[in-house]
């Protein structure tokens, strides 16, 4: 019978011949196939116990029992809930980007462009409002620890609303402030309806009011 201590060996042997950090950002060719696999694992569990239950239903031992990796390995991906969570969150905007791409927004104008690929995450976020919660208040919670990680959810929230934007490559210099304005005003939004401070239709009318900052001219270097 495998006990969590036989797993826990197991798994520090296969790092140790890998010879690979399993925090690496996602990118990263250094984390092989089998961490990979592990971190995919992991992030899954995550996932489906906020879903499920919200931020106070993830709990590490239960994500390491439902993902089948030992509690000391699972630390070693993430070294708290918060951490993980805020990985779930950055997982969670690779999948809305794909899906971006996938599906190319019909709009000419950046503003609205913005605009339409905002609402389309409220909806994501409507029809799975626990997992939303759980990944917003990791957001707000994540202390210096997890500086890195939450630097990366911003990165690729800029990169999202770059995309979606469309802006020609020499506007978007002059445009960064303002993504960063619709990217802050985007989150307190999602935090203010999560917790029930304003209604569905109020944050998506500070979306777009927030969105039509794209259509001001930027200011001169």
């Amino acid at each position: 019978m495998t006990t969590p201590q036989d797993r826990q060996d197991r798994q520090d042997r296969q790092d140790r011949q890998d010879g690979h950090d399993p925090r690496r950002p996602g990118g990263s060719p250094a984390r092989t196939e089998r961490q990979r696999a592990r971190r995919r694992r992991i992030l899954d569990a995550a996932t489906r116990l906020a879903s499920a239950g919200g931020f106070d239903a993830v709990q590490m031992r239960e994500v390491a029992e439902t993902s089948g990796v030992a509690l000391g390995t699972l630390y070693r991906y993430f070294p708290s809930k918060i951490h993980l969570l805020v990985a779930v969150l950055h997982d969670q905007l690779e999948q809305l980007r794909a899906n971006l791409r996938d599906r190319p927004l019909p709009e000419p104008d950046p503003a609205a462009r913005l605009a339409h690929t905002l609402r389309r995450a409220f909806r994501a976020h409507q029809r799975d409002p626990r997992l939303a919660e759980a990944m917003m208040r990791a957001l707000l919670f994540a202390d210096r620890s997890a500086r890195e990680e939450v630097r990366g959810v911003f990165r690729l929230t800029t990169a999202i609303l770059l995309d979606a934007s469309n802006l020609a490559g020499e506007e978007i210099p002059g445009r960064l402030s303002t993504v960063r304005v619709i990217q802050h005003t985007w989150h307190a939004a999602l935090v203010s309806w999560l917790s029930g401070q304003i209604t569905l239709e109020q944050a998506q009318a500070d979306i777009e009011t927030v969105c039509r900052l794209l259509t001001v001219p930027a200011p001169p270097d």
